[in-house]
């Protein structure tokens, strides 16, 4: 999708909501909306205007990556009012949750400074280009995709040769290895490695435990493409799994099969949930999973749709989201599993390929 598109959608949303302009602070917004792939700048954006405000270090690579008009930022906030002032904007949309009420303070000092009658008002909205980036254009998922396969692909390297001895950060490291010599620019988020009791910690930071034999071990791990994020989590185990490991196992892996051939277009993210939920609450594990399902993904790890219980976002077409039921049982280890799926003719396409665990209860 061209940024003339995307610009257009944006439109129809902010006068959809009666703003004559919007700022946009969100790194990815900024990235999604212009294509410009600096760390620092904001995007004013009116009925007839579309400028990308960014310092000294990034002019010219602006200039190289969009076709927004230009303005350089000084230390001062001059650019800010020249151009409401030149687009005489009345009401200006900010991502509030998003800035920060130092900047937000400092944009409002500027508004004071300015002729009464060109003074806009600045007025809070959320989340109006993160819904539009849940749709993903044919350009998007190719990034995605390409994201994926990296993460897949290290993960079925890695993974047979994880034994017992090896810590949780030789894993990590492995796994990051092998992500950037298959062409990924970076990693997604610090990668999970949780062994044994610690793979009852959902988000536990690889550590120095050293691997054992009998130990569940979470691997959670996504690379970065061209901007676009993958995420995966497996879990395995060193050496014959257990008749624990097995119910539990089976258990997360029957969650999840039944939310990916059941999700359906219309549905909301809680009704997505509560798929793979049930099958967990009725195992007995209800207090044992305690994250939603999934969540969308794309620029950013996390982004709409809102795959849980509180999620009143619609799943379309087009959308990018993971499936990752989990179990956690303190001091024994955890389980969790998860796939990106696309929704594709009104149910979803598997994107991760990586190997799962063939477990039998």
């Amino acid at each position: 999708m061209s940024n003339s598109a995307r610009l257009s959608g944006l439109r129809s949303k902010i006068y959809g909501n009666e703003l004559d302009g919007i700022l946009i602070s969100n790194p990815e917004n900024r990235r999604y909306l212009s294509g410009f792939t600096g760390s620092a700048g904001y995007l004013i954006i009116s009925r007839h205007d579309a400028v990308l405000a960014t310092d000294f270090r990034y002019v010219e690579q602006a200039n190289s990556q969009t076709d927004f008009r230009i303005e350089k930022m000084t230390s001062d906030s001059n650019w800010f009012t020249k151009t409401i002032s030149n687009e005489s904007i009345g009401r200006l949309g900010f991502e509030s949750d998003d800035i920060t009420v130092s900047i937000l303070s400092s944009f409002e000092k500027e508004i004071e400074k300015m002729d009464s009658s060109k003074r806009p008002t600045l007025v809070p909205t959320s989340g109006i280009v993160n819904r539009l980036r849940a749709v993903k254009d044919k350009d998007e998922l190719d990034l995605v995709k390409k994201a994926v396969e990296i993460s897949d692909r290290a993960f079925d390297t890695v993974a047979p040769g994880i034994c017992p001895g090896k810590t949780e950060k030789q894993v990590a490291w492995e796994l990051e290895k092998a992500m950037r010599e298959f062409g990924a620019d970076a990693i997604s988020f610090d990668i999970i490695v949780g062994s044994g009791p610690n793979g009852a910690r959902p988000h536990h930071r690889a550590g120095n435990r050293q691997i054992k034999e009998g130990d569940p071990i979470v691997i959670d791990m996504g690379a970065n493409y061209e901007g676009y994020c993958s995420d995966l989590s497996r879990t395995i185990f060193v050496g014959e799994p257990d008749d624990k490991f097995r119910f539990v196992y089976s258990t997360v892996l029957k969650a999840q099969l039944f939310a990916e051939e059941n999700v359906k277009v219309g549905m909301t993210g809680e009704q997505v949930d509560h798929l793979a939920r049930k099958i967990i609450d009725d195992s007995g594990n209800a207090e044992n999973f305690g994250h939603s399902l999934g969540h969308g993904i794309g620029l950013a790890v996390h982004e709409f749709p809102t795959v849980g219980p509180r999620g009143n976002d619609q799943i379309e077409d087009g959308m990018i989201f993971t499936i990752e039921p989990g179990i956690y049982l303190p001091g024994w280890g955890g389980v969790r599993i998860e796939d990106m799926v696309i929704m594709e003719n009104g149910s979803a396409r598997i994107l991760s390929e990586a190997n799962k665990l063939e477990i039998h209860t």
